[in-house]
């Protein structure tokens, strides 16, 4: 008998690249700002890396939004299948707000 197959979790989908753009900040000031290596960013904006819940708290507070409008398990209206940081994509102005307030 065989070990049973790991469960295959689905890649988790965000839109760091985008918002980091979109306020001008580098890999380092937000990996700064949130108390991480410039390098997990990366990992993060690539779909390399799933976040910790405390990470995933931790960027949306600083982007001052919902974790369900960073980060998402299926693609961003307008993405493509592919995690953001592999093509550049996953925001899309025609997307609707989320609605819901953190604070």
């Amino acid at each position: 008998m065989g070990r049973e197959p790991k469960h295959v979790q689905p890649p988790i989908h965000n839109r760091l690249q985008v918002l980091r753009a979109e306020r001008g900040l580098s890999r380092q000031q937000l990996s700064d700002a949130v108390g991480v290596n410039y390098q997990t960013i990366g990992y993060l904006e690539r779909g390399d890396y799933s976040p910790s819940l405390d990470l995933a708290f931790r960027l949306a507070e600083f982007f001052d939004l919902p974790i369900e409008a960073i980060f998402a398990r299926t693609p961003f209206a307008g993405a493509p299948a592919l995690p953001v940081g592999r093509v550049n994509a996953g925001y899309s102005p025609d997307r609707p707000p989320v609605m819901g307030s953190r604070h």
